[in-house]
Protein backbone atom coordinates (compact mmCIF):
# COMPACT_ATOMS: atom_id res chain seq x y z
CA UNK A 1 0.00 0.00 0.00
CA UNK A 2 1.48 3.58 -0.84
CA UNK A 3 0.13 6.67 0.45
CA UNK A 4 0.52 9.66 -2.02
CA UNK A 5 0.76 13.36 -0.25
CA UNK A 6 -0.04 15.91 -2.77
CA UNK A 7 1.60 19.23 -2.35
CA UNK A 8 -0.52 22.54 -4.53
CA UNK A 9 2.37 25.54 -5.14
CA UNK A 10 0.99 28.24 -6.22
CA UNK A 11 2.34 29.68 -9.35
CA UNK A 12 4.07 32.59 -7.75
CA UNK A 13 6.50 30.25 -6.01
CA UNK A 14 7.65 28.69 -9.50
CA UNK A 15 10.94 29.57 -8.80
CA UNK A 16 10.90 27.97 -5.07
CA UNK A 17 9.49 24.95 -6.52
CA UNK A 18 11.74 24.76 -9.77
CA UNK A 19 14.91 25.04 -6.96
CA UNK A 20 13.32 21.95 -5.12
CA UNK A 21 13.59 19.82 -8.44
CA UNK A 22 16.84 20.78 -8.90
CA UNK A 23 18.04 19.72 -5.63
CA UNK A 24 15.91 16.91 -5.70
CA UNK A 25 17.60 15.72 -8.86
CA UNK A 26 20.64 16.31 -7.49
CA UNK A 27 20.34 13.80 -5.35
CA UNK A 28 21.71 11.26 -7.97
CA UNK A 29 22.01 7.74 -6.54
CA UNK A 30 21.33 7.07 -3.09
CA UNK A 31 21.08 3.23 -4.96
CA UNK A 32 23.64 0.85 -4.30
CA UNK A 33 26.20 -0.13 -6.72
CA UNK A 34 25.77 -3.29 -8.50
CA UNK A 35 29.53 -3.23 -9.05
CA UNK A 36 30.68 -3.70 -5.29
CA UNK A 37 28.93 -6.66 -5.09
CA UNK A 38 30.72 -8.34 -7.95
CA UNK A 39 32.41 -11.69 -7.15
CA UNK A 40 35.85 -12.40 -7.56
CA UNK A 41 37.00 -13.46 -11.26
CA UNK A 42 37.44 -16.70 -11.87
CA UNK A 43 40.72 -17.86 -11.45
CA UNK A 44 41.82 -19.51 -15.26
CA UNK A 45 45.16 -20.64 -15.95
CA UNK A 46 48.23 -18.75 -16.61
CA UNK A 47 48.33 -20.85 -20.18
CA UNK A 48 46.93 -23.88 -22.00
CA UNK A 49 48.20 -27.36 -20.95
CA UNK A 50 48.09 -28.58 -24.50
CA UNK A 51 50.33 -26.13 -26.12
CA UNK A 52 52.58 -23.10 -25.31
CA UNK A 53 50.80 -19.79 -25.39
CA UNK A 54 52.27 -16.66 -27.73
CA UNK A 55 51.81 -13.15 -26.66
CA UNK A 56 50.90 -11.87 -30.16
CA UNK A 57 48.09 -14.13 -30.96
CA UNK A 58 46.42 -14.78 -34.46
CA UNK A 59 43.37 -12.41 -35.69
CA UNK A 60 40.25 -14.42 -35.16
CA UNK A 61 38.01 -12.19 -36.52
CA UNK A 62 37.75 -14.03 -40.25
CA UNK A 63 40.09 -16.84 -39.32
CA UNK A 64 38.47 -18.83 -42.17
CA UNK A 65 40.22 -16.97 -44.74
CA UNK A 66 43.74 -18.47 -43.10
CA UNK A 67 42.28 -21.94 -44.86
CA UNK A 68 43.15 -20.18 -48.03
CA UNK A 69 40.11 -21.25 -50.06
CA UNK A 70 37.98 -18.75 -51.75
CA UNK A 71 34.86 -20.89 -51.94
CA UNK A 72 35.14 -21.65 -48.13
CA UNK A 73 35.13 -18.07 -47.73
CA UNK A 74 32.15 -17.09 -49.88
CA UNK A 75 30.23 -19.65 -47.75
CA UNK A 76 31.25 -18.17 -44.60
CA UNK A 77 30.19 -14.57 -46.17
CA UNK A 78 26.96 -15.18 -47.69
CA UNK A 79 26.08 -17.35 -44.56
CA UNK A 80 26.70 -14.47 -42.49
CA UNK A 81 24.53 -12.25 -44.60
CA UNK A 82 21.96 -14.11 -45.35
CA UNK A 83 21.14 -17.32 -42.36
CA UNK A 84 17.74 -16.90 -40.62
CA UNK A 85 19.42 -17.23 -36.70
CA UNK A 86 21.53 -14.69 -38.06
CA UNK A 87 18.50 -11.73 -39.09
CA UNK A 88 16.08 -13.42 -36.28
CA UNK A 89 19.42 -12.34 -33.60
CA UNK A 90 19.89 -8.95 -35.38
CA UNK A 91 16.17 -8.42 -35.01
CA UNK A 92 16.78 -9.10 -31.29
CA UNK A 93 19.25 -6.90 -31.05
CA UNK A 94 17.22 -3.82 -32.53
CA UNK A 95 14.75 -4.67 -30.17
CA UNK A 96 16.78 -4.61 -27.03
CA UNK A 97 18.10 -1.48 -28.47
CA UNK A 98 14.85 0.13 -28.75
CA UNK A 99 13.52 -0.42 -25.59
CA UNK A 100 16.72 0.29 -23.36
CA UNK A 101 16.17 3.74 -25.56
CA UNK A 102 12.30 3.89 -24.42
CA UNK A 103 13.85 3.18 -20.85
CA UNK A 104 16.14 6.56 -21.34
CA UNK A 105 13.35 8.31 -22.43
CA UNK A 106 10.96 7.38 -19.61
CA UNK A 107 13.47 9.01 -16.82
CA UNK A 108 12.99 12.05 -18.00
CA UNK A 109 10.47 15.19 -18.10
CA UNK A 110 7.12 14.33 -20.54
CA UNK A 111 5.55 17.51 -21.78
CA UNK A 112 2.34 17.15 -23.54
CA UNK A 113 -0.31 19.28 -25.42
CA UNK A 114 -4.02 19.29 -25.58
CA UNK A 115 -6.65 21.71 -26.32
CA UNK A 116 -10.41 21.05 -26.63
CA UNK A 117 -13.62 22.77 -27.34
CA UNK A 118 -16.91 22.27 -26.07
CA UNK A 119 -20.87 23.26 -26.70
CA UNK A 120 -23.38 22.43 -23.92
CA UNK A 121 -26.96 23.59 -23.49
CA UNK A 122 -29.05 22.76 -21.09
CA UNK A 123 -33.00 23.01 -21.89
CA UNK A 124 -34.04 25.94 -23.46
CA UNK A 125 -31.44 28.47 -22.45
CA UNK A 126 -28.86 29.50 -24.58
CA UNK A 127 -25.98 27.35 -25.14
CA UNK A 128 -22.38 27.98 -23.49
CA UNK A 129 -19.26 27.41 -25.38
CA UNK A 130 -15.97 26.56 -23.65
CA UNK A 131 -12.26 26.70 -25.55
CA UNK A 132 -9.15 25.27 -24.12
CA UNK A 133 -5.64 25.19 -24.66
CA UNK A 134 -2.43 23.77 -22.38
CA UNK A 135 0.71 22.24 -21.79
CA UNK A 136 1.16 19.77 -19.45
CA UNK A 137 4.51 18.45 -17.94
CA UNK A 138 5.71 15.88 -15.17
CA UNK A 139 8.97 14.33 -13.75
CA UNK A 140 9.75 12.04 -11.35
CA UNK A 141 13.16 12.82 -9.76
CA UNK A 142 15.19 9.57 -9.43
CA UNK A 143 16.06 10.37 -6.03
CA UNK A 144 17.12 6.53 -4.69
CA UNK A 145 18.01 5.62 -8.32
CA UNK A 146 15.11 3.07 -9.10
CA UNK A 147 14.83 4.72 -12.68
CA UNK A 148 18.66 4.59 -13.13
CA UNK A 149 18.49 0.84 -12.36
CA UNK A 150 15.50 -0.04 -14.78
CA UNK A 151 18.15 1.97 -17.27
CA UNK A 152 21.09 -0.13 -16.57
CA UNK A 153 19.17 -3.26 -16.26
CA UNK A 154 18.33 -2.26 -20.35
CA UNK A 155 21.53 -1.15 -21.56
CA UNK A 156 23.05 -4.64 -20.06
CA UNK A 157 20.11 -6.57 -21.93
CA UNK A 158 21.39 -4.57 -25.16
CA UNK A 159 24.84 -5.67 -24.75
CA UNK A 160 23.74 -8.77 -24.03
CA UNK A 161 21.78 -9.21 -26.98
CA UNK A 162 24.68 -8.07 -29.12
CA UNK A 163 26.94 -10.37 -27.28
CA UNK A 164 24.31 -13.31 -28.82
CA UNK A 165 24.21 -11.97 -32.01
CA UNK A 166 27.84 -12.75 -32.12
CA UNK A 167 27.75 -15.82 -30.66
CA UNK A 168 25.35 -17.11 -33.47
CA UNK A 169 27.58 -15.99 -36.03
CA UNK A 170 30.73 -17.87 -34.58
CA UNK A 171 28.64 -20.83 -34.17
CA UNK A 172 27.33 -20.24 -37.92
CA UNK A 173 30.64 -19.82 -39.42
CA UNK A 174 32.12 -22.98 -37.58
CA UNK A 175 29.17 -24.74 -38.59
CA UNK A 176 29.50 -23.35 -42.40
CA UNK A 177 33.78 -24.30 -42.21
CA UNK A 178 33.00 -28.20 -40.89
CA UNK A 179 30.43 -28.67 -43.20
CA UNK A 180 32.48 -27.84 -46.05
CA UNK A 181 35.58 -29.83 -45.18
CA UNK A 182 32.73 -32.40 -44.47
CA UNK A 183 31.76 -32.14 -48.18
CA UNK A 184 35.06 -31.91 -49.33
CA UNK A 185 36.42 -34.91 -47.61
CA UNK A 186 33.59 -36.93 -48.66
CA UNK A 187 34.63 -36.50 -52.25
CA UNK A 188 37.96 -37.13 -52.06
CA UNK A 189 37.07 -40.64 -50.16
CA UNK A 190 34.86 -40.56 -53.26
CA UNK A 191 37.82 -40.54 -55.61
CA UNK A 192 39.75 -42.74 -53.80
CA UNK A 193 37.48 -45.54 -53.60
CA UNK A 194 36.22 -44.89 -57.48
CA UNK A 195 40.25 -45.06 -57.86
CA UNK A 196 40.83 -48.55 -56.18
CA UNK A 197 37.11 -49.59 -57.87
CA UNK A 198 39.04 -49.35 -60.82
CA UNK A 199 42.25 -51.11 -60.05
CA UNK A 200 40.01 -53.86 -58.71
CA UNK A 201 38.41 -54.44 -62.08
CA UNK A 202 41.55 -54.73 -63.85
CA UNK A 203 42.81 -57.44 -61.52
CA UNK A 204 39.10 -58.88 -61.84
CA UNK A 205 39.60 -59.19 -65.68
CA UNK A 206 43.15 -60.42 -64.95
CA UNK A 207 41.84 -63.10 -62.71
CA UNK A 208 39.27 -63.85 -65.49
CA UNK A 209 41.81 -64.85 -68.04
CA UNK A 210 43.70 -66.41 -66.04
CA UNK A 211 40.90 -68.54 -65.31
CA UNK A 212 40.09 -69.50 -68.38
CA UNK A 213 43.85 -70.05 -69.61
CA UNK A 214 43.76 -72.23 -66.71
CA UNK A 215 46.55 -70.98 -64.19
CA UNK A 216 44.17 -69.93 -61.86
CA UNK A 217 41.07 -71.60 -59.69
CA UNK A 218 37.42 -70.30 -59.26
CA UNK A 219 37.81 -69.35 -56.11
CA UNK A 220 40.17 -66.88 -57.09
CA UNK A 221 37.63 -65.16 -59.45
CA UNK A 222 34.94 -65.31 -56.73
CA UNK A 223 37.35 -63.14 -54.32
CA UNK A 224 38.19 -61.10 -57.03
CA UNK A 225 34.75 -60.61 -57.33
CA UNK A 226 33.95 -60.19 -53.68
CA UNK A 227 36.41 -57.52 -53.70
CA UNK A 228 35.32 -55.12 -56.39
CA UNK A 229 31.61 -55.30 -55.01
CA UNK A 230 32.53 -54.44 -51.76
CA UNK A 231 34.66 -51.50 -52.81
CA UNK A 232 31.51 -50.91 -55.66
CA UNK A 233 29.05 -50.43 -52.42
CA UNK A 234 31.13 -47.71 -50.30
CA UNK A 235 30.20 -45.45 -53.56
CA UNK A 236 26.23 -44.65 -52.45
CA UNK A 237 27.13 -44.07 -49.32
CA UNK A 238 29.84 -41.66 -50.29
CA UNK A 239 27.34 -40.14 -52.60
CA UNK A 240 24.45 -40.35 -49.82
CA UNK A 241 26.48 -38.19 -47.74
CA UNK A 242 28.05 -35.94 -50.46
CA UNK A 243 24.34 -34.91 -50.90
CA UNK A 244 23.31 -34.15 -47.46
CA UNK A 245 26.69 -31.85 -47.02
CA UNK A 246 25.68 -30.18 -50.21
CA UNK A 247 21.88 -29.54 -48.46
CA UNK A 248 23.18 -28.57 -45.57
CA UNK A 249 25.53 -26.14 -46.56
CA UNK A 250 22.09 -24.45 -48.89
CA UNK A 251 20.59 -24.20 -45.60
CA UNK A 252 22.74 -22.68 -43.78
CA UNK A 253 23.68 -19.79 -46.44
CA UNK A 254 19.75 -19.18 -46.77
CA UNK A 255 19.30 -21.44 -50.11
CA UNK A 256 16.64 -24.14 -50.88
CA UNK A 257 18.50 -27.90 -51.02
CA UNK A 258 19.95 -28.24 -54.54
CA UNK A 259 21.52 -24.47 -54.98
CA UNK A 260 24.60 -25.62 -54.81
CA UNK A 261 24.68 -28.67 -56.69
CA UNK A 262 26.00 -27.04 -59.43
CA UNK A 263 28.68 -25.24 -58.28
CA UNK A 264 29.93 -27.05 -55.28
CA UNK A 265 29.22 -30.70 -57.12
CA UNK A 266 32.87 -31.13 -58.13
CA UNK A 267 35.30 -32.24 -56.12
CA UNK A 268 38.42 -30.20 -54.65
CA UNK A 269 41.01 -30.72 -52.31
CA UNK A 270 40.20 -30.87 -48.63
CA UNK A 271 40.98 -27.24 -47.24
CA UNK A 272 44.48 -27.39 -45.48
CA UNK A 273 45.09 -26.13 -42.08
CA UNK A 274 47.50 -23.17 -41.32
CA UNK A 275 50.40 -24.33 -40.40
CA UNK A 276 51.06 -21.83 -37.37
CA UNK A 277 48.74 -21.07 -34.73
CA UNK A 278 49.46 -18.46 -32.25
CA UNK A 279 47.23 -19.37 -29.20
CA UNK A 280 46.15 -16.14 -26.95
CA UNK A 281 46.19 -16.69 -23.11
CA UNK A 282 43.20 -18.07 -21.50
CA UNK A 283 42.07 -14.88 -19.88
CA UNK A 284 42.19 -13.18 -22.76
CA UNK A 285 40.15 -16.11 -24.46
CA UNK A 286 37.54 -15.37 -22.18
CA UNK A 287 37.08 -12.24 -22.92
CA UNK A 288 36.79 -12.81 -26.80
CA UNK A 289 34.06 -15.13 -26.67
CA UNK A 290 30.94 -13.55 -27.27
CA UNK A 291 28.65 -16.09 -24.95
CA UNK A 292 30.72 -15.15 -22.13
CA UNK A 293 30.14 -11.33 -22.83
CA UNK A 294 26.33 -12.05 -23.14
CA UNK A 295 26.42 -14.11 -19.79
CA UNK A 296 28.36 -11.60 -18.13
CA UNK A 297 25.85 -8.62 -19.34
CA UNK A 298 22.95 -10.70 -18.13
CA UNK A 299 24.78 -10.60 -14.45
CA UNK A 300 24.93 -6.81 -14.69
CA UNK A 301 21.39 -6.48 -15.98
CA UNK A 302 20.47 -9.37 -13.32
CA UNK A 303 22.16 -6.81 -10.59
CA UNK A 304 20.69 -3.64 -12.03
CA UNK A 305 17.04 -5.18 -11.44
CA UNK A 306 18.05 -6.02 -7.85
CA UNK A 307 19.05 -2.61 -7.25
CA UNK A 308 15.37 -1.36 -8.87
CA UNK A 309 13.62 -3.50 -6.26
CA UNK A 310 15.49 -2.40 -3.64
CA UNK A 311 15.12 1.34 -4.52
CA UNK A 312 11.15 0.34 -4.90
CA UNK A 313 10.49 -0.09 -0.94
CA UNK A 314 11.55 4.06 -0.71
CA UNK A 315 9.36 6.70 -1.30
CA UNK A 316 9.02 8.21 -4.83
CA UNK A 317 8.30 11.78 -5.73
CA UNK A 318 6.39 13.53 -8.94
CA UNK A 319 6.70 17.03 -10.01
CA UNK A 320 3.61 18.44 -12.65
CA UNK A 321 2.35 21.38 -13.58
CA UNK A 322 -0.13 22.35 -16.26
CA UNK A 323 0.38 25.75 -18.07
CA UNK A 324 -3.43 26.33 -20.06
CA UNK A 325 -6.04 28.79 -21.53
CA UNK A 326 -9.57 28.53 -20.91
CA UNK A 327 -12.68 30.75 -22.25
CA UNK A 328 -16.16 30.96 -23.55
CA UNK A 329 -15.13 32.64 -26.68
CA UNK A 330 -12.26 32.24 -28.91
CA UNK A 331 -11.84 35.68 -29.38
CA UNK A 332 -10.94 35.67 -25.29
CA UNK A 333 -8.87 32.50 -25.46
CA UNK A 334 -5.54 34.50 -25.31
CA UNK A 335 -6.83 37.37 -23.08
CA UNK A 336 -4.46 37.15 -19.77
CA UNK A 337 -7.27 36.51 -17.48
CA UNK A 338 -7.97 33.09 -19.20
CA UNK A 339 -4.59 31.83 -18.04
CA UNK A 340 -4.80 28.65 -15.99
CA UNK A 341 -1.44 27.70 -14.23
CA UNK A 342 -1.30 24.44 -11.39
CA UNK A 343 2.36 23.01 -10.15
CA UNK A 344 1.74 19.74 -7.87
CA UNK A 345 4.40 17.85 -5.69
CA UNK A 346 3.52 14.84 -4.54
CA UNK A 347 5.12 11.76 -2.57
CA UNK A 348 4.34 8.11 -2.13
CA UNK A 349 5.54 5.88 0.41
CA UNK A 350 5.18 2.51 0.62
CA UNK A 351 3.12 1.39 4.06
CA UNK A 352 1.91 -2.49 4.35
CA UNK A 353 2.44 -4.70 1.33
CA UNK A 354 2.47 -8.26 2.87
CA UNK A 355 5.96 -8.12 2.01
CA UNK A 356 5.38 -8.13 -1.31
CA UNK A 357 8.62 -6.05 -2.15
CA UNK A 358 11.02 -7.81 0.24
CA UNK A 359 9.79 -11.02 -2.00
CA UNK A 360 10.47 -8.98 -5.14
CA UNK A 361 13.98 -8.38 -3.95
CA UNK A 362 14.92 -11.80 -2.70
CA UNK A 363 13.66 -12.75 -5.86
CA UNK A 364 15.59 -10.64 -7.90
CA UNK A 365 18.84 -11.53 -5.62
CA UNK A 366 17.88 -15.14 -6.49
CA UNK A 367 18.38 -14.15 -10.03
CA UNK A 368 21.74 -12.54 -9.77
CA UNK A 369 23.14 -15.85 -8.19
CA UNK A 370 21.46 -17.55 -10.50
CA UNK A 371 23.28 -15.62 -13.68
CA UNK A 372 26.87 -16.02 -11.49
CA UNK A 373 26.81 -19.69 -11.41
CA UNK A 374 25.63 -19.19 -15.29
CA UNK A 375 28.73 -17.04 -16.19
CA UNK A 376 30.88 -19.50 -13.77
CA UNK A 377 29.86 -22.55 -15.53
CA UNK A 378 29.99 -20.91 -19.43
CA UNK A 379 33.89 -19.75 -18.26
CA UNK A 380 34.90 -23.66 -17.59
CA UNK A 381 32.95 -24.48 -20.33
CA UNK A 382 35.03 -22.31 -22.64
CA UNK A 383 38.32 -23.87 -21.30
CA UNK A 384 37.48 -27.07 -21.55
CA UNK A 385 36.18 -26.64 -25.03
CA UNK A 386 40.01 -25.39 -25.68
CA UNK A 387 41.76 -27.94 -23.90
CA UNK A 388 40.03 -30.47 -26.01
CA UNK A 389 40.01 -28.60 -28.99
CA UNK A 390 44.04 -28.14 -28.70
CA UNK A 391 44.35 -32.01 -27.35
CA UNK A 392 42.25 -33.55 -30.70
CA UNK A 393 44.95 -31.16 -32.81
CA UNK A 394 47.98 -32.70 -31.20
CA UNK A 395 46.86 -36.25 -31.81
CA UNK A 396 45.28 -35.90 -34.88
CA UNK A 397 48.59 -34.56 -36.10
CA UNK A 398 50.53 -37.59 -35.14
CA UNK A 399 47.90 -39.79 -36.50
CA UNK A 400 48.00 -38.00 -39.83
CA UNK A 401 51.87 -38.29 -40.18
CA UNK A 402 51.63 -42.67 -39.57
CA UNK A 403 48.86 -42.76 -42.22
CA UNK A 404 50.51 -40.99 -44.84
CA UNK A 405 53.32 -43.57 -44.06
CA UNK A 406 51.35 -46.56 -43.89
CA UNK A 407 49.23 -45.55 -47.17
CA UNK A 408 52.91 -45.13 -49.17
CA UNK A 409 53.86 -48.22 -48.10
CA UNK A 410 50.23 -49.50 -48.85
CA UNK A 411 50.37 -48.35 -52.59
CA UNK A 412 53.87 -49.34 -53.00
CA UNK A 413 52.82 -53.37 -52.07
CA UNK A 414 50.18 -53.41 -54.04
CA UNK A 415 51.97 -52.31 -56.78
CA UNK A 416 54.51 -54.83 -56.59
CA UNK A 417 51.66 -57.04 -55.77
CA UNK A 418 49.91 -56.91 -58.96
CA UNK A 419 53.11 -56.95 -61.01
CA UNK A 420 54.29 -60.68 -59.43
CA UNK A 421 50.51 -61.60 -59.67
CA UNK A 422 50.76 -61.20 -63.38
CA UNK A 423 53.63 -62.97 -63.27
CA UNK A 424 52.87 -65.60 -61.40
CA UNK A 425 54.69 -65.33 -58.92
CA UNK A 426 52.32 -65.22 -55.48
CA UNK A 427 49.01 -66.44 -55.07
CA UNK A 428 45.63 -64.16 -55.38
CA UNK A 429 45.35 -63.61 -51.98
CA UNK A 430 48.15 -61.36 -51.37
CA UNK A 431 46.72 -59.17 -53.86
CA UNK A 432 43.61 -59.06 -52.68
CA UNK A 433 45.34 -58.12 -48.99
CA UNK A 434 47.14 -55.19 -50.54
CA UNK A 435 44.34 -53.84 -52.44
CA UNK A 436 41.82 -53.76 -49.33
CA UNK A 437 44.72 -52.42 -47.34
CA UNK A 438 45.18 -49.61 -49.82
CA UNK A 439 41.94 -48.86 -50.04
CA UNK A 440 41.82 -48.76 -45.88
CA UNK A 441 45.21 -46.83 -45.90
CA UNK A 442 43.86 -44.09 -48.32
CA UNK A 443 40.72 -43.80 -47.11
CA UNK A 444 41.92 -43.08 -43.34
CA UNK A 445 44.19 -40.34 -44.60
CA UNK A 446 41.69 -38.62 -46.06
CA UNK A 447 39.23 -38.58 -43.54
CA UNK A 448 41.80 -37.61 -40.92
CA UNK A 449 42.60 -34.56 -42.62
CA UNK A 450 39.18 -33.97 -42.75
CA UNK A 451 38.89 -34.61 -39.07
CA UNK A 452 42.21 -32.42 -38.63
CA UNK A 453 40.89 -29.35 -40.43
CA UNK A 454 37.67 -29.78 -38.54
CA UNK A 455 40.13 -29.52 -35.54
CA UNK A 456 41.26 -26.08 -36.50
CA UNK A 457 37.29 -25.07 -36.95
CA UNK A 458 36.60 -26.04 -33.51
CA UNK A 459 39.54 -24.50 -32.15
CA UNK A 460 38.80 -21.02 -33.38
CA UNK A 461 35.45 -21.42 -32.06
CA UNK A 462 36.40 -22.42 -28.40
CA UNK A 463 38.58 -19.08 -28.92
CA UNK A 464 35.75 -16.91 -30.10
CA UNK A 465 36.92 -16.40 -33.39
CA UNK A 466 34.32 -15.15 -35.73
CA UNK A 467 32.99 -11.95 -34.73
CA UNK A 468 34.18 -8.25 -33.70
CA UNK A 469 32.60 -7.02 -31.14
CA UNK A 470 30.95 -3.58 -31.77
CA UNK A 471 31.32 -0.36 -29.33
CA UNK A 472 28.46 -1.83 -26.63
CA UNK A 473 30.03 -4.96 -26.06
CA UNK A 474 33.79 -3.98 -25.73
CA UNK A 475 33.83 -0.99 -23.57
CA UNK A 476 34.79 -1.65 -20.30
CA UNK A 477 32.35 -2.25 -17.46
Amino acid sequence: MRTRTPMLVPFGGRTTALVLALALGGCASLRSDPAANAPAPLATPAQWSAATASAQPIALAQWWQRFNDPTLTGLVTQALQANTSVKSAQAALRQARAQRDAQAAANGPSIGASASAQRSQNGNADGNNRFQAGFDASWEPDIFGGNRATLDASEASARAAAASLGDVQVSLAAEVAAAYIELRGLQTRLQIAQRNLAAQQDTLQITRWRVQAGLASSLDLEQAVVSTEQTRAQIPALQTGIGQSLNALAMLTGQAPGALQGTLGSAAAIPAPPADLALAFPADTLRQRPDLRAAEEQLNAARARLSAAEAARYPSFRLSGSLGLSALTLGTLTDGASVLRSLLASVSAPLFDGGALRAQAQAQQAAVDQSLAGLQGTALTALKEVEDALLALRGDRERLARQQAAAEAAANAELLARQRYQSGLIDFRTVLDTQRSLLGAQDSVASTQATLSADHVRLYKALGGGWTPDADTAAPR
